[in-house]
């Protein structure tokens, strides 16, 4: 990498200008370039103040040469491995210079990559930087290993002769990573045993930033990467309902938070509504996001009201004996009645798109954020008309440090209105383009979460549902009502593998249910049934032998059925099968 470093004041008086007191320049030079060298955030900018620096105050030329990849960490420690590592598998250097222009008037310019160089295993060149000496290429053969070291600067074109070039190897806390090369040119003194030792520091204090830098990188990638992988990889498409998301984590890299969303889908193709954010920036904050969303998707299995939910859901976070507290808001969307129940533990309220275009903010009652012990949630009930979208969000879209939460959720409400003035319905990838739109300029010091439901619902002629009795002859009544049913939507053809499915699992619940089961056909994309019943007992696949006189009914059924499924309700069980319909049958 190169990089043409400006000289800043405090650190640019040329070292040789004072020679009645040159200790005490030295002294106050190292200081003010230290503390500069210290300024670097990352990798690039602790190369970048190195560089201005050390031109033209102490050289008029500075290459920064470092291994790459970089080691990192504890892992790389062992010395043979990693010299092994950097030079006998030569292993490339990346690099970075500065030079002056001109007599004094040094320029900047951004850090770019540069030629690679493959130092021999055992030359001098390596010897030179395990050594981790600063060295002054005062003899030819130091001259001739740091000339190779510059070779493949083709825009350097530096000779070095006599005492003009010092290197410093750059050693991090457990290994080399490095180098540091200062030229001088003619038209200034040589380089003496006292510049060794301010190179010595200059090299110390910018090996502790690139590894600081490093470290912080590395700390930041795991952080992402641990909240990235306690999101949804992707969203369910259940039917009457389209979902869409966004996450951004904080310009603070590092700080990672406990922003979530989640979809999940239930029985009766309902879909669970999650959002939820985790007070504070660390990784203990992701890890309880996660435990919090494993706890909700648990939950959620349940098919408890949203309140519920949110009361175990703090029954739980208590027992982790976690100080964190979190918001969380929890929906529940049926679009079979088109019914939308919502819960709310202390989190901002969300926006309605309603389907001509006018926006509202959901008055949910807040509760007490989970994990605080207060209970007491409400269950808010509202209309889902058709066409209507729902956004859920974290606080880091509304809230920023030049407005407030009021100020931001009235802005966000303008910006989905006038989206929806220019497109009806918006589209929910640009929709979520938009509402990220508010977010103003600069570094944003809290994630980003979102989550995105269009409300589509499916048509009352499209389901039909009936309360059967647990008696031995309701297997044929679920037979002759699916059979009408089927007839009626033009599904002739798979009447005959319906029956057969339906009465298995119908059979298989009489026989532990004492009340009532609910069967229940569904025909959107896929022809769903499912036959609920209060027995918690989940039936498993069993493979029968040739004597046994039962249990081939769910074998039947996942031979026949696309996809099958039982789930555990707080009444009981559900147990599910989706067939194609015709069409997908025959365009296959």
């Amino acid at each position: 990498m190169r990089t043409r470093a400006a000289g800043r004041t405090g650190v640019t008086k040329d070292l040789g200008a004072d020679p009645v007191e040159p200790q005490s320049n030295r002294l106050r030079y190292l200081d003010a370039a230290t503390r500069q060298i210290a300024r670097g955030m990352n990798l690039d900018e602790t190369l970048q103040e190195l560089c201005r620096a050390a031109v033209p105050a102490f050289a008029d030329t500075a290459f920064v040469h470092l291994y790459a990849p970089l080691p990192v960490g504890d892992e790389t420690a062992a010395a043979p491995r990693v010299l092994k590592l950097h030079t006998a598998d030569r292993a490339p250097f990346r690099r970075a210079t500065a030079q002056r222009s001109g007599p004094r008037a040094p320029t900047a310019g951004p850090v770019q990559a540069a030629e690679a160089v493959h130092p021999a295993a055992n030359g001098l060149l390596t010897k030179l930087l395990r050594a981790g000496r600063p060295v002054i290429a005062d003899t030819r053969d130091i001259a001739a290993a740091l000339s190779e070291l510059l070779a493949a600067d083709s825009a350097s074109r530096t000779e070095v002769t006599g005492r003009r070039l010092i290197l410093a190897p750059l050693h991090g806390r457990n290994q080399v990573m490095g180098s540091v090369v200062l030229i001088r040119e003619g038209d200034r003194p040589a380089f003496t045993e006292d510049d060794l030792l301010v190179a010595s520091q200059l090299a110390t204090h910018t090996a502790l930033g690139i590894d600081k830098a490093v470290l912080y990188a590395r700390e930041a990638s795991v952080a992402d990467a641990l909240q990235r992988t306690m999101l949804p990889p992707s969203l369910p498409e259940p039917a009457g309902v389209l979902l869409a998301s966004r996450y951004l984590p904080s310009s603070r890299t590092a700080q990672v938070g406990g922003d979530w969303y989640d979809a999940i889908p239930l029985p009766g193709n309902r879909v669970a509504l999650v959002i939820g954010d985790v007070m504070g920036h660390s990784m203990t904050s992701a890890a309880i996001m996660g435990q919090l969303r494993t706890i909700v998707q648990t939950l959620a299995g349940l098919d408890l009201p949203p309140d519920e939910i949110l009361h175990h859901l703090d029954e739980q976070a208590e027992r982790l004996g976690s100080e964190h507290t979190a918001t969380c808001l929890y929906a529940m969307y049926d679009p079979v009645l088109h019914r939308l129940l919502i819960s709310n533990a202390g989190h901002l309220p969300p926006v309605l798109l309603r389907p001509d275009g006018g926006t509202e903010v959901v008055e949910v009652p807040p509760g007490a954020p989970i994990g605080v012990g207060g209970g007491g949630f409400e269950c808010t009930e509202l209309h889902a008309p058709a066409g209507a979208t729902l956004l859920l969000y974290t606080d880091g879209l509304v809230e920023s440090r030049d407005s407030d939460v009021l100020t931001g959720v009235e802005r966000l409400r303008g910006c989905l209105q006038a989206a929806a003035a220019q497109s009806t319905p918006p589209a929910l990838e640009l929709l979520c383009d938009q509402a990220l739109g508010t977010l103003g300029p600069g570094d944003r010091d809290d994630d980003v979460a979102l989550l995105v439901a269009r409300f589509q619902g499916i048509l009352p002629e499209t389901v039909a549902y009936w309360y059967l009795a647990p008696r031995p002859q309701t297997a044929g009544q679920a037979r002759r009502l699916t059979r009408r049913t089927l007839h009626d939507w033009g599904l002739d053809s798979l009447v005959e593998s319906t029956e057969l499915l339906v009465s298995e699992v119908v059979a298989n619940a009489v026989r532990f249910a004492s009340r009532p089961l609910v069967l229940r056909l569904l025909c959107t994309d896929v022809l769903r049934c499912e036959v609920e019943d209060d027995s918690p007992l989940v039936p498993r696949m069993r493979h029968a032998r040739l004597s046994d006189e039962g249990g081939r009914g769910l074998f039947l059924v996942d031979q026949l059925a696309r996809r099958w499924g039982a789930t555990r309700v707080s009444t009981g069980k559900v147990v599910w099968f989706e067939q194609p319909l015709p069409s997908d049958e025959d365009s296959g």
